[in-house]
């Protein structure tokens, strides 16, 4: 079991612990409305009570699967999450996720964790020796959508009514990446 990958000096994904849901809920509902324009599970996060599920949930995820979900801390604030979705072992590949506060965005920390999970997620020795890996996104979202074609994935297509977003339904960009073209951080 992994508990934290370093994305940056100043930025850590920390699986998180039933300890963590006070101050995730706090996150979540300090930045409802920035986060409800793109992800479905705004009006499921309620109470601390459903942020302790949703770590339950990554915490199995994360024991039956290695898929691992991590806290963005950054600069000693958690600001985010991001982490692998779901991993299908039997064709070793895994799909990312993530969401960042309002106030940490524009500084490059979702692309460092992205970075960084990519390293994980291709890593055969100490990660999960993954062939490729995916992320969705809607296509009018330009910000989250900059983050895969800045780290090389490839668009490889368009899912129509992939995600029901409220009140409608809203198509995904999905883009790919093997680990034959993915170029890992230089150590240090």
């Amino acid at each position: 079991m992994r508990n934290a990958i370093k994305a940056t000096a100043t930025t850590l994904l920390r699986l998180p612990s039933e300890e963590d849901a006070k101050e995730l809920f706090a996150v979540v509902d300090a930045n409802r409305s920035h986060l409800r324009e793109w992800l479905p599970w705004l009006d499921l996060q309620t109470t601390v009570e459903t942020s302790q599920g949703f770590i339950r949930a990554c915490l199995e995820r994360e024991r039956t699967m290695g898929a691992f979900t991590g806290l963005i801390w950054h600069q000693g604030e958690l600001s985010g999450v991001a982490g692998f979705n779901s991993i299908d072992r039997m064709n070793r590949s895994g799909q990312i996720g993530y969401w960042l506060a309002r106030a940490t965005e524009g500084r490059g920390v979702m692309t460092a964790c992205c970075r960084a999970l990519i390293d994980y997620g291709f890593d055969a020795k100490h990660g999960l020796d993954l062939h490729r890996i995916t992320i969705g996104v809607a296509p009018e979202n330009h910000k989250s959508r900059a983050i895969p074609e800045r780290l090389g994935f490839r668009e490889e297509g368009r899912i129509r009514d992939a995600e029901w977003l409220y009140d409608h339904f809203v198509d995904h960009v999905l883009y790919g990446l093997l680990r034959s073209e993915w170029q890992p951080a230089e150590p240090g």
